[in-house]
């Protein structure tokens, strides 16, 4: 190979080099958006999910709870997996401790079976 065509070789690969972004520039918006999607919706949502778990495993006779479904009751009598709810006076009902979406504040509302 002669002078000239090296040189027009290696100034072809330098030109299209100088032209194209290094390739994880190209992932670096979507890691950004990774990172912000992890920090401002996953990680708040499993903090509230690991506290109700807690509330829940720690509920006992007495407390007040809202079920998923709407209903405020009165803790009769705690299971394992399931809870005896008074949601009425004399109208007692088993429910799955899951199905259990908060536990009240005492003091907060008062439930008209007390």
């Amino acid at each position: 190979m002669n002078g000239s065509a090296l040189l027009s070789i290696l100034d072809q690969a330098a030109a299209s080099a100088a032209g194209d972004p290094p390739a994880y520039l190209q992932f670096l918006p979507l890691v950004a958006m990774a990172v912000i999607f992890y920090f401002l919706i996953l990680r708040p949502q499993m903090k509230r999910q690991k506290d109700l778990q807690n509330k829940i495993a720690a509920i006992k006779k007495g407390d007040q709870v809202v079920t998923a479904g709407g209903l405020i009751a009165k803790v009769l009598k705690v299971e394992d997996n399931t809870v005896e709810l008074e949601i009425a006076t004399g109208v007692k009902v088993r429910a799955v401790k899951s199905t259990i979406g908060e536990i009240m504040a005492p003091g907060a509302t008062v439930v008209a079976n007390d």
